[in-house]
C-alpha cells in the first residue's frame, strides 16, 4: 500500500477513537481524494480494511482440495486460517509448505472485491519450492530462476466463470506487483513483486 493508503488508514483509525475536528475531517477527506488518484491499489486495500473480516475461497486444481475462509478478523490475521491457506496452497509435489504472504492475500481479496465473485480462485500454481521451480524451468522458459512462487508471494489463478482477459485487466488495474498472462493455459500469474506486466 502506498504512503498515501497507510496515512489514510491510521487517520481512520484515529477518527473511530476521538472526537473529529473540522480540520481532521478535511483532513482524511484530502487522503481520500489523493488515494482515488494514487497508482497503488489504495482504494481496495481501504475498502478491505473497512471490512469486519476479509474471506477467501480457493480450489486446488491439482489436489481437488477445496477452501473456505474467514483469514482476517477484527484487525488481525488469523492464524489457524493462515495456516490452512499454506496448506492448500503448498507445493503439491513436494508437499511442501510456506508461510504465503498475507499481502498476497489481501491482493486476491481486493480482487474479489472488484470483480464482485465469492467464487473460488481455481488454483495452478502457489508455492513452488526451489526443488520443483527448478524441474519447471527444464521445460518452459516461462519459469522465473529466482520465482516469486518460491517466496510465498506469487499465485497461477482462474475464475472460471470469469473472463481471463477481465481477470488479467482486474489484477493489472490494481497494481499490486507482477501480472502476467497466459491465455493458452488458461491463467494468470499475480505477485506482490515490482509492479509489471508480461
Amino acid at each position: 500500500m502506498g504512503q498515501y493508503g497507510v496515512a489514510l488508514l491510521n487517520q481512520i483509525a484515529a477518527v473511530g477513537s476521538v472526537k473529529v475536528s473540522r480540520r481532521r475531517f478535511m483532513k482524511v477527506g484530502a487522503l481520500v481524494a489523493m488515494s482515488s488518484l494514487s497508482p497503488c491499489p489504495c482504494f481496495a486495500a481501504i475498502r478491505a480494511h473497512l471490512s469486519p473480516e476479509r474471506k477467501l475461497a480457493f480450489y486446488n486444481t491439482h489436489t481437488g482440495e477445496s477452501l473456505d475462509t474467514v483469514y482476517w478478523a477484527d484487525g488481525k490475521y488469523l492464524s489457524p486460517a493462515i495456516a490452512e491457506v499454506n496448506y492448500v496452497l503448498r507445493d503439491h509435489r513436494t508437499n511442501e509448505i510456506k508461510s504465503i504472504d498475507p499481502s498476497l492475500l489481501d491482493l486476491l481479496y481486493a480482487v474479489a472485491m472488484k470483480l464482485r465473485t465469492r467464487q473460488p480462485f481455481h488454483i495452478i500454481s502457489g508455492y513452488r519450492s526451489p526443488k520443483t521451480n527448478a524441474l519447471l524451468r527444464q521445460c518452459s522458459r516461462n519459469v522465473a530462476k529466482n520465482s516469486f512462487h518460491m517466496q510465498g508471494k506469487a499465485i497461477d489463478i482462474q475464475l472460471p466463470e470469469i473472463r481471463l482477459s477481465l481477470l488479467r485487466q482486474t489484477v493489472a488495474d490494481l497494481k499490486g506487483g507482477g501480472v502476467g498472462y497466459y491465455p493458452r493455459s488458461k491463467f494468470i500469474h499475480m505477485d506482490v513483486g515490482p509492479v509489471r506486466y508480461w
